[in-house]
């Protein structure tokens, strides 16, 4: 049976941006998951079988994989989150 892979992501606004599993790989391990755990992550959701998945769920998926390996991760990842979010606000 041939998996589909998601190819696009519904950020909460309807934009639809492409799929980039490096982003998932890079605030994993900012959260302080080793490359392995990380890329074992990123790879679960890049299996997703529908074409089009949404952020929310992206998220949800990977603070309860990182939950699962250490439960201080997710924490380190909602902060890395919105470290993020407010440099990205600061640019615009």
């Amino acid at each position: 049976m041939l998996v589909s892979m998601p190819k696009t992501v519904i950020k909460k606004n309807g934009k639809k941006e492409p799929f980039i599993k490096e982003k998932i790989i890079v605030s994993a391990v900012k959260a302080g998951a080793s490359v392995e755990i990380a890329r074992k992550i990123a790879d679960k959701i890049e299996k997703h079988p529908q074409e089009s998945i949404k952020t929310i769920w992206v998220r949800k998926k990977v603070l309860d994989e990182l939950e699962y390996h250490n439960p201080e991760w997710p924490k380190r990842w909602l902060n890395y989150d919105e470290n993020v979010k407010r440099l990205r606000k600061l640019k615009t």
